[in-house]
Order: structure tokens, then C-alpha cells, then sequence
């Protein structure tokens, strides 16, 4: 009966709160596609049975599976880039359409591929992967590479011919102020959209060489520019026999750290190595001698290369960052080390993730349902076994840091906040509007994952910054207004929603006899609009808010 009076009270919270979020999370859910689903689910048993084969070998214990609420707020954040909303989570715990089906967990990651988050969120996967050199505000907010991102996410484009299109762009033209790109007519849009990547390589041969190569094919060859690799077999002649194909550019600095290309000849396969007088030719990083053709461009023979089926690096590279993105580490980890000298976790998984990947036409989403469908990845973050402990095994769920993006995202989800609307008080530092400001502070968030660490100021901004009281205030958290103002909830069930809108859960036994005191008391303060204030507070603080599990 409690759980009932508990249920209907969440259930008009989550009405109400559901129409205040500035996330709608895209159109209503389509039904789910059996088709879609059929060859992701013979994949998601195969990545259940290797990982299985490798715990048996050392004898370990997994984790169970996870609940439907953390599964949920899982799933949103790595798909959406968000928390899920109050109504949401009981949509989804209970059963109601379009969940009123055994295989629910499918309908809702076929409900989020659809959504308008996902493209959103795995723009800025993407930007964050392509670009991760440039932290200025240019490169930061540039609108024009973010909507080929979004574009091509949306459009769920083949990975091969996606990267097809970015090496082999077109992009002479100055990129100016606000991110437009000053182009003859007969280039593109795409190609104006994608020139921001070569504005970040400064169009230089070398930095475009070990984007490319470490992006797209797993390898890290920047190491060897100057000498041959220290641990890797790598060569210095293999990494300017690589950078040749990028060769044709000419560029020329700007004056304000900007460059922008002077000139392009797309036949030159040919490059001077630094402080020496050797001359060499392309050649791809297998060792293979490209087969040159008339009126073929340099960079269309590498691309035809680089995004071939029988590429050895292409497909395996993008299958173990998906995996990367879902569990926080990779079956090759880093990441862009895949070699001899950094084995895999489990070598044949990594090799049929990649074999599938390219059969199925390089289908960015089919990797998504397959490792999402996978009781791997549905398995609970808590350690309930000793033989858990090793992260590489994936006996449970990594713990992940969150991006700065999932953050402020699922901040203005949990609290109401309007970003576009509303700007931080004033005296923080930083330009734009809130979302912008906030990125701006975290943008030097770590690249790992499961070394989930904030800088002292990332902290303290999180804690007591301008953000954190703004988006805490009666004045401008409409959840905070939603729920004190309430006449018929109680003090448990005020908190109980604050829990819902914060943690996707509501209180636990401990959490209930302790905090429901706490807020009757009114706090140090005696005021209890105040304790509800300082327990939304702490919830938006907490690990348990911060980290994704």
C-alpha cells in the first residue's frame, strides 16, 4: 500500500517534471525492429560466451545482472549523454508502454538510437576524439564540424564511409571567426563542415598523419617522427612514408594560432623527412606499395585503403573504441595502441567484433545493440566478489567518469535548469551562456575513463561554484520548486522524488530513517525548505550522481 501511495505520488512528480526538462529525449519510442536486433543478438551471446571462457579460465565470479533503474540510467548516459527524467524511471521499472514487453531493455535502446540525444551525444563522443589537442574556444564551439557529426550520427552513416569522406575532403579555404569556412563554390557543404578537422591538424602532414592513424586504425605512430619507436616496432621512415599521403597541403599561419591552407596538390605522394635530405614516397602502414592510378587523388588511394574490409586496423580499431565507450577501457587498452607489443584482453573477441562490424557494412548501431544487448555490459558496477577486482576481465561494470557534456547535461535534467535561457551569476569566468561557461571550466576532464579524477577548481566549482548555486536555488531549479512547494507530498515523498530526479532511485531503508529526520528538524537552520535544498545539493555531488555505473 506504501509502495502504491509511493508510486502515484512519483507518478505526478514525473508529470510535472517530465514537462519542465529541457530534454524531451527525441520522438515518442518506434516499435522495436526484430530485424535490427537479429544478427546484434547472435553477437551479443558470442561477446557473453568469450568473456564467459576467459572467467572460467580464472575462475571468476561475476557480477549479477543489473536492476532495471541502473541499467536505465546506464544506457541513457551512454547513448544520450544524460540521466534519464522521473518519468522516465517509472515508465521503464514499471512496465508501462512501450516497456510492457519481456525484451524491454531492446525497446528502449532502439527507443534511444532514434532519440534526438543519441546524435548529440555521440557528436561530442566524436569532436572530443578528433579533436582533443584543441581546447580554444574556436575549436571548442564550433558549430559546423558538430553538425557534420551530428548528421552523419543521425543518418547512422557507415564508419567507412564516414572516415571515407573526412580523409579525402576537399578543404581549401580559410576558416574564420564563429567556425564559417570561406570556400570556392565548387567545394561542399561537407567538405566546409569537415575543413575544422584539418584546421586543428594546422594542415601539417605530420599532425594529420597521427590523428588518422591513431583515430581510425588503433595506431599511435606520432612516437616514431623523430626516431623510431622506443617500445614499438614503428620506424621514423614508416611514419613519413604514412604523413606523405597528406603532403599535397600547403598552409600558412595566420597570426593568431590559426592556419588555413595556401594551396593543395592532390597528386603529391611524395615527402621531405625533417633535418635530413631523404625524399620518400607513400606507402601504407602494412608495408604495402599503394597502386597508383592516373587522376586518382593521394589521399583517395589512402582512404580506399584505409577503410577496406581487409584493412588489418580499420575495423578492429573502431570495434575496441565502441567497446572503450561502453566500459570505460578497451580489449586493447589504450586504445590507440593496438600492436605486438600491447596484446588484447581477449584476443578473439576483438576479432570478431571486427569481423562482424565490417560484415555488417561498418553499422555503427549494430555494435551498439550487440554490446548494449550483451549480459556483459548489463551486469551491476557493485563489487560482490574478489575476483571481480581485475577491470580487464569486465566480470562487472567499470565504474566511468562522466564528459563534461553528461554532467552539465544531466544536471539540467536532474534540476530544470535552462541553459539557453539563462546565463551563471555573475563573476564567472569564462563567455556564453551556461552550458558553454561550465564546458569551458571542465574541459581538461581526463581522457580515461575509469580514472575518474577532477582538478581542485573542477571540484570546488562542483561543490560551491556559481553553477552548482544557481542550478541548486528555489529561484531557478524548478524541481526544487516542483517538490517543496507541493501540498501533498510528505517529507519522505519530497524526498523520495529528489532522489528519483537526482539518482534515478528512490531512498534505500538507511537513507529514509535518517534523512526524513533530518528534513522534519529543518536542518542546522531549522528551516526545512533549506534541509531539501541541502540534501539536493549533496545528491548532485555525490559519486553516485558524478560517475556513470
Amino acid at each position: 500500500m506504501a509502495t502504491s501511495r509511493f508510486r502515484n505520488g512519483l507518478a505526478l512528480a514525473g508529470l510535472l517534471l517530465g514537462t519542465t526538462a529541457l530534454f524531451a529525449g527525441g520522438p515518442p519510442a518506434p516499435p522495436a525492429k526484430p530485424e535490427a536486433f537479429r544478427d546484434a543478438r547472435k553477437l551479443a551471446e558470442r561477446i557473453d560466451q568469450r568473456i564467459s571462457a576467459k572467467w572460467d579460465e580464472h575462475k571468476v565470479t561475476p557480477a549479477p545482472i543489473a536492476d532495471d533503474a541502473e541499467f536505465l540510467r546506464r544506457v541513457y548516459l551512454d547513448l544520450a549523454g544524460r540521466i534519464p527524467r522521473v518519468s522516465e524511471v517509472l515508465d521503464f521499472t514499471a512496465g508501462a508502454k512501450p516497456y510492457d514487453v519481456p525484451n524491454k531493455r531492446e525497446v528502449l535502446v532502439e527507443k534511444l538510437l532514434g532519440s534526438n540525444n543519441y546524435p548529440t551525444h555521440f557528436a561530442n563522443v566524436w569532436r572530443a576524439a578528433m579533436l582533443p589537442q584543441n581546447n580554444n574556444q574556436f575549436f571548442f564551439n564550433n558549430g559546423q564540424f558538430d553538425q557534420w557529426l551530428r548528421k552523419k550520427a543521425r543518418d547512422n552513416a557507415p564508419w567507412n564511409e564516414m572516415i571515407k569522406e573526412l580523409v579525402t575532403a576537399q578543404v581549401l579555404g580559410r576558416v574564420g571567426r564563429g567556425g564559417q569556412v570561406a570556400q570556392p563554390a565548387m567545394y561542399n557543404q561537407a567538405s566546409q563542415e569537415i575543413a575544422v578537422y584539418y584546421q586543428a591538424n594546422e594542415y601539417k602532414p605530420e599532425n594529420l598523419a597521427a590523428s588518422t592513424s591513431r583515430l581510425f586504425l588503433g595506431v599511435k605512430i606520432e612516437c616514431a617522427q623523430c626516431h623510431d619507436h622506443p617500445f614499438a616496432t614503428w620506424t621514423r621512415k614508416q611514419f613519413w612514408e604514412y604523413a606523405a599521403f597528406f603532403s599535397g597541403f600547403k598552409s600558412q599561419d595566420a597570426g593568431n594560432g590559426m592556419f588555413f591552407p595556401t594551396g593543395d596538390e592532390p597528386m603529391s605522394r611524395k615527402i621531405k623527412i625533417p633535418n635530413k635530405d631523404d625524399v620518400i614516397e607513400a606507402r601504407f602502414l602494412d608495408g604495402a606499395t599503394p597502386e597508383w592510378k592516373d587522376n586518382v587523388a593521394t589521399r583517395e588511394v589512402l582512404a580506399a585503403w584505409m577503410t577496406s574490409a581487409d584493412n588489418p586496423y580499420f575495423a578492429k580499431a573502431f570495434a575496441n573504441r565502441m567497446w572503450a565507450h561502453f566500459f570505460g577501457l578497451g580489449i586493447v587498452d589504450p586504445i590507440d595502441e593496438l600492436g605486438e607489443d600491447n596484446p588484447p584482453s581477449h584476443p578473439e573477441l576483438l576479432d570478431e567484433l571486427a569481423a562482424s562490424f565490417a560484415a555488417n557494412n561498418f553499422d555503427v548501431q549494430f555494435l551498439v545493440r550487440a554490446i548494449t544487448l550483451s549480459r556483459i555490459y548489463q551486469r551491476t558496477s557493485a563489487m560482490t566478489h574478489s575476483s571481480q577486482e581485475d577491470l580487464r576481465l569486465f566480470a562487472r561494470m567499470p565504474l566511468k567518469g562522466m564528459s563534461p557534456e553528461q554532467i552539465y547535461d544531466s544536471l539540467q535534467v536532474a534540476t530544470g535548469f535552462k541553459s539557453g535561457i539563462q546565463r551563471l551569476t555573475p563573476g564567472f569566468r569564462g563567455q556564453g551562456d551556461a552550458r558553454t561557461q561550465f564546458l569551458q571550466q571542465f574541459a581538461n576532464a581526463s581522457d580515461k575513463k575509469t580514472e575518474y579524477q577532477t582538478s581542485i577548481l573542477q571540484a570546488l566549482a562542483l561543490m560551491n561554484g556559481p553553477f552548482m548555486s544557481d542550478v541548486t536555488s528555489l529561484d531557478r531549479s524548478e524541481t526544487l520548486q516542483a517538490v517543496i512547494d507541493s501540498p501533498w507530498m510528505d517529507e519522505e515523498k519530497k524526498l523520495n522524488t529528489l532522489f528519483m530526479a537526482a539518482l534515478g532511485r528512490p531512498m534505500k531503508e538507511a537513507e529514509t530513517a535518517k534523512l526524513v529526520k533530518y528534513v522534519q528538524k529543518g536542518g542546522p537552520s531549522g528551516d526545512q525548505k533549506k534541509a531539501l535544498t541541502d540534501v539536493f545539493w549533496a545528491l548532485l555531488n555525490s559519486s553516485e550522481f558524478i560517475l556513470n555505473h
